[in-house]
C-alpha cells in the first residue's frame, strides 16, 4: 500500500452504493490455468497454451508484526479461502516480509479454538504459509508471493534496507522459489512492493536503478525455478512525471526488464482512490473521463501495445467519497475485456480481503465473515474463470453415492427508505457435495419490483422473483457461501420466506 497508514487496524464501511449491471465474460468450457503459466505479448498463458487472467484479491498479514495473515484471530483458515472461491476470487496475492524467513519466526494472534486452525498448532509462519498455499491449490486458487517489506516495522522505498542488504533480499527470493518448486498453485514472486523516492528506472545507478535490481533478482528466481512468472512493479517517479508509490511504468518503453528466461515478466502497477491519497488528476474538471489517459500513460499503454502482460496489482478504496466511487467504476471499465483486445485483459488483485487496512477497507467487514456486497458487486464484471484444483477436495463432505447436493439462503434489508430499498442474499452450501449452481427464490406480497441485481441474474413473475448464480459464483464448496445482493421497490414489507435450490 501506498503508506504505512495502510496497516491501521480501523476499517471503514462503504455506506454509498453504485452496482455494476451487465454480464460476466464468457469463458471456454475447458478450465484454463494448469501448470507452470508463461507470457505472450499482452497475455499470460498456461502451460497448454491457453490464456489465463488473475482476478484476486491480498490476503495481508505475513508482512506485519503477526507474521501471519490477519483474521485467523476469528476464522479458520480454510473457510476464508473456501469464500474467497465462493466469491469468485481466483487468485491470492500474499504479501510478506523477509522476517518470516528468520529461524525460528513464529505466527502470533490465531484462535485455535473450537477446532479452528487445529492443523497450524505449533507451525511456524513459514509452515502456516505452506497449509494456506497447499489448501488454495486444493480450491483451485492459484498464489503469488508478495516481498511486500524488508522487515516487520514498515515499507521501504528501496528493496534493501541496511538490516536487510540486497544479498538477504536475493537469498530470501531464492529461497522461496525453492520451498515451492513443483508446487504450481505458487505461479511467481512480485519481486518487491511499491519501489518509490529515490528508486529510478533506467538511471543506471546500481543503488538506485529499479529496473536492474529486478533484472538481478528475477534472474536469480529463475535460476532456481525457470517456471516462476516475475512481477516486477513500477517506481514512483520517471523523467520528471510522479505517480503512486509502484505505480509508474513509463521507463519500460525504453528500458524494458530483460530476464535470462524468455517470456516470464509480468509489469505490475497499483492504483488508488482519494481515500489512500489525493492526486491531481481527481481535480481535473474531466475526471472521471480523464483516468483511461493517466491509466495509459503510467502503465496501460504496455499491454494495449502488446508489449506484455500488466497486473494491477493493488487497487482499492473505501468507497466514502463521490469520488472514489467513480474512480473505481472507471477503473473496472478500464480493465474489463473488450471487444477491440479480443479476450485479452489485464490482470489484477484488488486490496483487501482484510478489513483493517486503514486507508481502504476491505472485500469483508469488521466481523471477518460478512461480504461487503457494494464493493463485491463493484468486481462482478472483471471476475474470470476458476483453475484446476491441485488435488484433495476443498471443503470436507464426499461425493459418493448418496450425497446430495443442497443450499440455504437468508435475505437481509440492508438499507431502506421508503421510496425503495437494498437487500443482500447469502447463499450457503448445506450438503454434502460442492454446488455447481444454484437458484433462489421468494414471493412478496404486494406490488415490490426489483430494480437491478449484482452478482445474479433474476426474473420476476408478479410477485416471485427467481435469483440464479452468475458465471463467477455458481461454484461453492461444501460450507462455503456466495453472495448476491439488489435494490428494490418501494420500501417497507418486511422479509419474505426465501427457498435455495441447486441446480
Amino acid at each position: 500500500m501506498f503508506r504505512s497508514l495502510r496497516r491501521a487496524l480501523c476499517a471503514a464501511a462503504a455506506t454509498l452504493l453504485l452496482p455494476l449491471a451487465g454480464g460476466h465474460p464468457a469463458h471456454a468450457a475447458a478450465a484454463p490455468g494448469a501448470g507452470y503459466w508463461h507470457t505472450s505479448g499482452r497475455q499470460i498463458l498456461d502451460a497448454a497454451g491457453q490464456p489465463v487472467r488473475i482476478a484476486g484479491i491480498n490476503w495481508f498479514g505475513f508482512e506485519t508484526g503477526n507474521h501471519v495473515v490477519h483474521g485467523l484471530w476469528s476464522r479458520d483458515y480454510k473457510s476464508m479461502i473456501d469464500q474467497m472461491k465462493s466469491l469468485g476470487y481466483n487468485t491470492i496475492r500474499l504479501p510478506y516480509s523477509d522476517d518470516i524467513l528468520k529461524n525460528g519466526t513464529m505466527p502470533d494472534s490465531i484462535d485455535y479454538s473450537g477446532g479452528k486452525n487445529a492443523d497450524l498448532q505449533g507451525l511456524t509462519s513459514l509452515q502456516v504459509m505452506d497449509r494456506i498455499v497447499a489448501y488454495a491449490g486444493q480450491d483451485g486458487l492459484k498464489v503469488i508471493l508478495d516481498r511486500h517489506r524488508p522487515g516487520s516495522g514498515g515499507q521501504s522505498a528501496l528493496w534493501y534496507t541496511s538490516a536487510v542488504p540486497e544479498s538477504t533480499w536475493i537469498a530470501d527470493l531464492k529461497a522461496l522459489a525453492a520451498r515451492y518448486q513443483g508446487q504450481d498453485t505458487v505461479i511467481g514472486i512480485d519481486l518487491h512492493n511499491e519501489p518509490h523516492d529515490p528508486a529510478c528506472w533506467g538511471c543506471g545507478d546500481q543503488a538506485t536503478d529499479w529496473r536492474l535490481a529486478a533484472q538481478r533478482a528475477g534472474n536469480a528466481v529463475l535460476g532456481i525455478n525457470p517456471e516462476l512468472l516475475i512481477f516486477v512493479e513500477g517506481v514512483q517517479s520517471y523523467n520528471g512525471v510522479s505517480g503512486w508509490w509502484g505505480g509508474n511504468l513509463m521507463g519500460v518503453a525504453q528500458y524494458p526488464v530483460q530476464l535470462s528466461v524468455a517470456d516470464r515478466v509480468v509489469y505490475s502497477a497499483h492504483d488508488y482512490a482519494t481515500s489512500v491519497a489525493q492526486q491531481s488528476w481527481f481535480s481535473d474538471p474531466a475526471f472521471p473521463a480523464n483516468m483511461p489517459g493517466v491509466w495509459d500513460k503510467y502503465w496501460g499503454y504496455l499491454f494495449k501495445q502488446n508489449i506484455a502482460p500488466v497486473w494491477v496489482g493493488e487497487f482499492g478504496t473505501t468507497l466514502q467519497s463521490a469520488i472514489d466511487q467513480k474512480w473505481l467504476a472507471a477503473l473496472v471499465s478500464y480493465l474489463r475485456p473488450t471487444a477491440t483486445y479480443g479476450a485479452d485483459s489485464f490482470q489484477w488483485t484488488f486490496w483487501s480481503w482484510n478489513p483493517d487496512s486503514g486507508d481502504t477497507g476491505g472485500i469483508l467487514k469488521d466481523d471477518w465473515v460478512t461480504v461487503d456486497t457494494v464493493k463485491d458487486g463493484y468486481l462482478a464484471t472483471i471476475k474470470a474463470a476458476g483453475f484446476p484444483t491441485t488435488g484433495g477436495g476443498s471443503g470436507g463432505g464426499g461425493g459418493g453415492g448418496g450425497s446430495t447436493a443442497a443450499c440455504t439462503a437468508t435475505y437481509t434489508v440492508s438499507s431502506d427508505w421508503g421510496s425503495g430499498f437494498n437487500a443482500d442474499v447469502k447463499v450457503t452450501n448445506t450438503g454434502a457435495t460442492a454446488l455447481s449452481s444454484w437458484k433462489v427464490t421468494w414471493t412478496w406480497s404486494g406490488s415490490r419490483q426489483v430494480t437491478n441485481m449484482w452478482n445474479a441474474s433474476y426474473t420476476q413473475s408478479g410477485g416471485t422473483v427467481t435469483a440464479v448464480n452468475a458465471a463467477h459464483n455458481g461454484a461453492v464448496v461444501v460450507g462455503g457461501s456466495a453472495a448476491f445482493g439488489f435494490g428494490g421497490a418501494p420500501g417497507g414489507g418486511g422479509v419474505p420466506s426465501v427457498s435455495c435450490s441447486a441446480t
